[in-house]
């Protein structure tokens, strides 16, 4: 009998901690352009979209879609999840949806065992991964806060239960910017739930053509599966050890509470066009999503530039502007454009050179 030691293979607890975030990094970033190539086979531009919604999927966040009909925004959604994997249901929200619609209710129902008549709990279709909430401001808040309910606390609620949703659960939902006859606008405590509000813009001249000659003929693309629901889970906890420096943080907190008018910090055109500013949550999501766009970045720390990229998807549903920047047609993203250019970044690097982080 040989006195050799059995050869042993490496596992995940013999490698490095640094080797395995490197990995992670690597895996990330090549699955973030797996996915980009999938998705470009059926939805031609909306690059900001889809960098968005694919950042607040790995930061565990839900999105509202701002957008007039025909963009593709159902589209957009079902493809996301076919590519990763996720059961996908969509909801047409309309004046006479009722919470027990979306969220399942309890049925009478005779035991075969016992031969007695007892309740059982049927699914509503909130049980899914991915759901699209469409025209989420066509029915009433009473069915608007259970599914805020199911978006913050990731169960429903009927009777005395409580049932928890499948992990990994997103909701997108989408608002007509245009037609709000009929409609009960989401007050902005609910808005608050969302993490980006994402606006869905109109293609180029370009775009347009080739979504022309590619939509009204007989090929249609086969999409390859890239992520499970298990890697995306795994994914999120690697976006919340992105490092941050200090001074994100500060350049974060800065730029939200420079939102608010009554904020002795906040620049005088604020405190004429703003009347509400951003809460705490603002610069959590800020901190969060700036981490999952640097890791899509393939780097494993933040910058400002990242704060920068996600502040106006972050910040423009939890800003509410005066009456006299409606007047002058003022919108929130202006504010938040004046916004980025008077939180001085300078200092904020002048404190990373001095602290060394």
């Amino acid at each position: 009998m040989s006195d050799r030691p059995a050869k042993r293979t490496n596992t995940s607890e013999d490698v490095a901690p640094e080797r395995l975030e490197e990995q992670a990094i690597r895996g990330l970033t090549a699955a973030y352009q797996r996915m980009r190539q999938e998705i470009g086979k059926v939805i031609i531009g909306q690059d900001e979209v889809v960098d968005e919604l694919l950042i607040a999927m790995f930061c565990r966040g839900h999105c509202l879609l701002v957008g007039v009909p025909g963009l593709a925004k159902t589209l957009l959604c079902s493809t996301i999840a076919s590519i990763l994997q996720l059961a996908f249901r969509r909801i047409q929200f309309t004046p006479d949806l009722m919470p027990s619609d979306i969220t399942g209710t309890d049925v009478l129902q005779d035991d075969a065992e016992t031969g007695r008549k007892t309740f059982q709990f049927i699914q509503g279709p909130l049980f899914t991964n991915v759901l699209l909430a469409d025209e989420i401001n066509r029915t009433p808040p009473k069915t608007q806060a259970a599914l805020l309910e199911a978006m913050q606390e990731r169960h429903v609620t009927v009777g005395s239960s409580t049932y928890r949703l499948p992990d990994p659960f997103f909701t997108l939902a989408t608002q007509n910017p245009i037609e709000q006859e009929g409609t009960y606008p989401l007050p902005e405590a609910q808005l608050d739930r969302f993490m980006f509000n994402v606006l869905v813009r109109y293609p180029t001249a370009a775009e347009e053509l080739r979504i022309l000659k590619q939509t009204t003929g007989n090929e249609k693309p086969e999409l390859t599966p890239v992520l499970t629901g298990k890697q995306i889970q795994a994914l999120q906890e690697v976006v919340r050890r992105v490092p941050c420096a200090e001074y994100n943080f500060i350049y974060a907190r800065d730029l939200v509470r420079a939102t608010r008018p009554k904020e002795e910090e906040s620049p005088p055109f604020i405190k004429e066009l703003v009347s509400w500013g951003a809460g705490p949550r603002a610069g959590q999501y800020l901190i969060l999503g700036a981490r999952a766009r640097a890791l899509l970045e393939g780097r494993f720390h933040v910058t400002t530039d990242d704060i920068k990229y996600v502040a106006k998807p972050v910040l423009r549903h939890r800003i509410m502007t005066t009456f006299q920047a409606d007047s002058q047609g003022i919108t929130p993203d202006d504010v938040i454009e004046r916004l980025l250019k008077f939180v001085p970044v300078e200092l904020h690097e002048q404190a990373r050179k001095r602290t060394g982080k």
